[in-house]
């Protein structure tokens, strides 16, 4: 059943990391000073990216045997048994870990489709996509605040989210999505219905959060298409229970989403699938599995028993990081297992420590009121705040844990394995083409070899590329060398031949998609030590011959 009532409203703040043991009397409330490493860190700390999922490009096939049992798993572990050692490794373990999540809870999110068009006016958002020949058409309602514009936005799921009037005193715009124009309830998993199912097939596997997740991806496609002069490219998400499930999968799904904010999303949601068959009065899985068809089809072999699952959804949380994330929940309904979401948000807080991001994750369950999706005022600030500091960029409110004492989780019964120190410096991705994007590359090798262009030279770095080239497709691979002495930024500028197109990048920020295009560091690549190197690529279509690029140190 789902719980029903109230207006939905609430919520958010950004922030911070938690302690893995909590006090049994009173909220537990855990306010962080940034490390030394969190420091250094960064422009990681409010890292949102250009791209729906900047580990598009890295290999990934799991292994026949996968590790499971009744703690968390490890989600600093990659699939070859070795544990990550740098920051810059996590880019690919968490590629690593959303093929975990698609495959066993989930289902697949496909790339972008082949064709994403629509509008973007001050009252209105259409979403027009077509796929192997098929095609389905959505819209999206939207308010702005008072003041001029471009303005960030909070996607708000079906009506039930964070206080809108709150998100708009704040200074952002409000797109009322209805996902269930994209992934209807009530059908059979074998009728599923919906925009999302009229393009991949009304038997497919993937589940409707997954369904609202893409959905809601391709409003950020039609808005980043859109030029930026309603809204911006600084986009949150939330939502309450059903649609909490929603804004969360949706954040942690694409990485262009800047703050996520899921309201009381019981099982299915944040909440740790392990540790929710221990949690008195909690949904069963098999409950929230047989509800809707919320989960992918092949989550049923885990409703009753989780401990066979090689991912649990600490990791969902981890996956969002350093985005902003704000956890809010319910400790006076059982029904919505909020013990076991704290234990997630635990979880994944040490994730987001180790990248330094630490004051970007907030968890919050200390609340009087025990109405479902009711409207909080211990919300309001932390709301306004977390606007500020990922949409609007104004602030820096630290984050913070208030966990309630009637639902706290204790992370150390549920772990076997530590937090790592991650280095900080440059990252090697790899140099297979992706494996999803806007343009798939064929499975066979590329049909002409690749070819590398010498260095050109620039004011204290020098650029060199190397392409492999399919046929009406290529990735690049530039490396960026620091020269006698060290760097603290870079810009890599490039020409397209005519004809030639960026669909797809990863390791770097990306100004224009054909022609002159330029590329430039993120913020844990930018500083290079005297001699040494770091890459970024990308993938494009057409050919990639001739790129002469340049580099320029800051």
């Amino acid at each position: 059943m789902i719980i029903s009532s109230g207006r939905s409203r609430i919520r958010s703040t950004v922030v911070v990391l938690a302690a893995a043991a909590l006090a049994v009397g009173g909220a537990v409330s855990v306010v962080a000073e940034s490390t030394t490493a969190e420091a250094a860190a960064g422009d990681i700390v409010l890292a949102a990216s250009t791209v729906e999922d900047e580990g598009a490009d890295c290999p990934v096939s799991p292994p026949g045997s996968l590790p499971t049992g009744s703690r968390l798993p490890d989600p600093f572990r990659k699939f070859d048994g070795t544990r990550i050692t740098s920051k810059a490794d996590w880019r690919c373990r968490r590629a690593e870990t959303r093929e975990l999540a698609e495959r066993y809870v989930y289902g697949d999110k496909p790339a972008k489709p082949a064709t994403v068009t629509g509008t973007v006016s001050s009252s209105n958002i259409t979403v027009n996509v077509s796929q192997n020949g098929r095609s389905a058409s959505f819209s999206a309602g939207v308010q702005l605040p008072s003041g001029t514009g471009p303005f960030p936005a909070v996607i708000v799921l079906g009506g039930f989210g964070a206080d809108t009037a709150t998100i708009r005193s704040a200074g952002a715009a409000v797109i009322s999505y209805d996902p269930l124009a994209v992934g209807r309830e009530g059908t059979p998993r074998n009728n599923k219905q919906g925009a999302f199912y009229s393009i991949y097939g009304n038997t497919s596997s993937t589940g409707l959060l997954m369904a609202w997740a893409w959905g809601v991806s391709r409003i950020i496609d039609v808005i980043q298409q859109s030029g930026g002069n309603v809204l911006r490219m600084d986009v949150g998400v939330t939502g309450c229970s059903r649609y909490g499930k929603g804004a969360f999968t949706a954040g942690v799904f694409d990485q262009r989403v800047a703050l996520t904010m899921p309201i009381e999303s019981g099982s299915a949601g944040v909440p740790a699938f392990r540790a929710i068959a221990g949690e008195s009065g909690a949904q069963p899985l098999s409950s929230a599995y047989g509800e809707q068809p919320w989960l992918g089809d092949a989550f049923s072999s885990y409703t009753g028993n989780p401990n066979g699952l090689p991912v649990d959804t600490h990791q969902m949380v981890g996956m969002v990081a350093p985005r902003g994330l704000f956890i809010m929940e319910n400790p006076h309904v059982d029904w919505l297992a909020s013990r076991s979401g704290s234990v997630a948000a635990l979880g994944g807080a040490e994730i987001y420590k180790a990248l330094g991001a630490g004051e970007n994750i907030s968890y919050w369950s200390d609340v009087q009121d025990g109405t479902h999706c009711a409207s909080r005022t211990e919300w309001r600030t932390p709301l306004q705040q977390n606007i500020q500091k990922f949409l609007l960029k104004t602030g820096n409110a630290a984050g913070v844990f208030r966990i309630s004492s009637r639902k706290a989780g204790n992370l150390a019964e549920w772990r076997d394995w530590t937090t790592p120190t991650l280095a900080d410096g440059p990252t090697t991705p790899p140099t297979t083409p992706p494996t999803s994007g806007p343009t798939t590359p064929p499975a066979t090798p590329p049909t002409v070899a690749p070819t590398t262009t010498p260095p050109a030279g620039g004011a204290g770095c020098t650029a060199s590329v190397t392409t492999n080239q399919w046929t009406g497709g290529f990735v690049a691979t530039v490396r960026v060398t620091a020269g006698s002495s060290a760097v603290s930024g870079w810009t890599v500028a490039l020409t397209l031949p005519a004809g030639s197109s960026v669909t797809n990048s990863w390791n770097v920020n990306r100004s224009g998609t054909s022609g002159a295009v330029q590329f430039s560091n993120v913020g844990y690549n930018g500083s290079i030590a005297a001699g040494q190197s770091t890459e970024f690529g990308f993938q494009g279509s057409g050919t990639g011959s001739g790129l002469s690029p340049t580099c320029t140190a800051r």
